[in-house]
């Protein structure tokens, strides 16, 4: 027990906890306990900025900068919160954002995934946008041809993968420059899927045709006492796809830290010429990781076309891949950091809806949200964020 408390008597718990109790001075202010009262976040964010200065002056700066900047603006944010009529935080802050923002999150957090896998390996991956795409495309494609969404998911990953493989054959094996084989395949995609959309469906995709993803309902959640409703409005009834991207996005943890596998996807991407000395085919690995992020990239556009809309637009991925790499880069190239991300994103796509309907904020001011927070996500962590050291840089086999 003594060894537990000097355990956080150490800087970064202090920080730790004064970064929550910073958030905290902001969240009560919030449903379901909406308190009210100046003093409360006043007093709640002075306690944080103390445990924030108290580790800054133990040499912890960074937490214990974030715990003092968490305590002004929870307190702020604390008294702009109390200054908003209580029924209008009630009608944007429910259980159905939290669901909105899984919906948001789920083809984000795919191609994530994907371009995690193939930047551990060494090789960037601007081109997550063009499997998106082309995967968004290609379910509907399958789903009307076949009458099935799980043909229409196959199709998808299929041709999801077959894009991958073009922007390993240009970046692996002929060592162009990668991040113009990245804007090439989204370039090509968007051309393909134009063509193809036109020259398929002239009229548009008529009502009805696509065979949508079903949804997984989970009736027991509201017979759980005091948050069995809440439960059911957030976790009752999601989509197949964002189930299984939680599970896509443990398996990629799984992968990359507990096997073998992911060991060597690791170190190809840091140190090549090592891993191929003790025997590891770099060529090999590279190429699977590279498949491997198109077809999760191609989930994630599959989920956008017949897991959400239900239909095909041209460029409805509108940048979402560009986000997933923000993603990977906030994240650190790790899959749960990642997944954090994209929920953060996820959420400012879902908070949009409800503000533009209660708040009467601008449609086009609130559509530029997830823009911006992707833009100060990136900005605040690339300069610390560290990459895979071989990453973006050809290896030639001697």
């Amino acid at each position: 027990m003594i060894d537990n408390a000097r355990a956080f008597a150490r800087p970064r718990p202090i920080a730790i906890l004064g970064i929550v109790i910073g958030l905290l001075a902001f969240w009560i202010a919030l449903p379901p306990w909406t308190v009210r009262g100046v003093a409360y976040p006043i007093v709640i964010g002075l306690f944080a900025v103390t445990w924030g200065l108290a580790a800054f002056a133990q040499g912890e700066r960074r937490y214990g900068g974030w715990a003092i900047a968490a305590g002004f603006l929870g307190a702020i944010a604390g008294l702009w919160a109390q200054g908003v009529e209580k029924e209008t935080l009630e009608a944007v802050l429910t259980g159905g954002l939290i669901a909105s923002t899984l919906r948001f999150a789920t083809p984000l957090a795919f191609a994530a995934m994907g371009g995690i896998f193939c930047e551990r390996s060494g090789v960037v991956n601007i081109g997550l946008e063009g499997m998106m795409l082309i995967g968004a495309f290609f379910a509907v494609w399958g789903a009307i041809w076949s009458g099935s969404w799980v043909v229409g998911l196959v199709m998808a990953m299929l041709f999801g993968g077959l894009m991958a493989l073009i922007h390993g054959i240009f970046s692996i094996h002929l060592r162009a420059d990668q991040i113009v084989s990245g804007f090439a395949v989204n370039l090509l995609a968007l051309g393909v899927t134009g063509y193809l959309f036109s020259s398929l469906y002239p009229g548009g995709i008529p009502t009805g045709d696509v065979d949508p993803v079903p949804k997984v309902t989970i009736d027991f959640l509201d017979s759980i006492p005091a948050v069995g409703d809440f439960l059911e409005t957030v976790f009752g009834d999601l989509s197949l796809l964002v189930w299984i991207m939680f599970v896509a996005v443990i398996l990629s943890y799984v992968v990359l830290f507990k096997t073998p596998i992911g060991l060597r996807i690791r170190s190809v991407g840091e140190h090549p010429r090592a891993a191929d000395t003790v025997g590891i085919s770099v060529y090999v690995v590279r190429y699977a990781a590279v498949i491997t992020s198109g077809v999760l990239a191609a989930l994630g556009g599959a989920f956008l076309s017949i897991g959400f809309v239900g239909t095909f637009s041209e460029n409805m991925t509108s940048g979402r891949g560009y986000i997933a790499l923000a993603a990977v880069i906030f994240g650190k190239w790790r899959p749960g950091w990642a997944f954090v991300a994209t929920l953060l994103f996820g959420f400012g796509f879902a908070l949009a809806i409800p503000l533009q309907r209660e708040a009467d904020v601008s449609e086009n001011l609130i559509s530029t949200l997830p823009y911006v927070l992707t833009l100060v996500a990136v900005a605040g962590v690339i300069g610390r964020s560290i990459p895979p050291a071989a990453i973006g840089r050809p290896y030639v086999k001697q």
